[in-house]
């Protein structure tokens, strides 16, 4: 009699399997991020923007916001260019013709211009953004221009 190499599946390693096949995956494995659960905002950046004092008059770009209530954060994309090294970049509260305090700090783009990342936002954070986006801004600093380089009122 010829013994197959092909062994039985041990009753746990069949409830592996099964899960595995059912989609399910264990913690230690990468997971897919799951969508926003709020809405998605954008800005154009600009010098002119900055206020009380305008910024580089050179530099533009753009932020691309998606507020996440089911992760407690805000996402972003952020992109710039003509303007210095960036060392950071907040989301502040604001209407356009006034400065605000920053509520949450960005990472600053790098040589190519760009980051993107999540950051924690307390309910009164993604509150506010949801229901009235023109209220806040972006903005993003350089060593030229401290109070900021460039700008941008935030929308749907």
């Amino acid at each position: 009699m010829i013994k197959s190499p092909v062994r039985r599946a041990t009753p746990a390693l069949a409830v592996v399997l099964a899960l595995a096949a059912a989609g399910f995956t264990s913690a230690a494995q990468p997971q897919a991020t799951a969508p926003a659960t709020g809405p998605t905002l954008k800005a154009a950046l600009t010098g002119a923007a900055e206020k009380p004092t305008p910024g580089d008059p050179k530099g533009s770009g753009a932020v691309t916001l998606h507020v996440d209530d089911a992760g407690k954060q805000v996402c972003y994309e952020l992109e710039v260019k003509g303007i210095a090294p960036a060392t950071v970049a907040h989301i502040h509260q604001a209407p356009p013709a006034e400065s605000g305090p920053p509520l949450a700090v960005l990472k600053a783009p790098g040589a190519d211009g760009k980051s993107s990342g999540c950051v924690e936002a307390g309910p009164i954070l993604r509150k506010g953004l949801t229901d009235n986006p023109s209220a806040y801004y972006v903005n993003v600093h350089n060593a030229e221009y401290k109070n900021g380089a460039l700008r941008g009122q935030l929308r749907r």
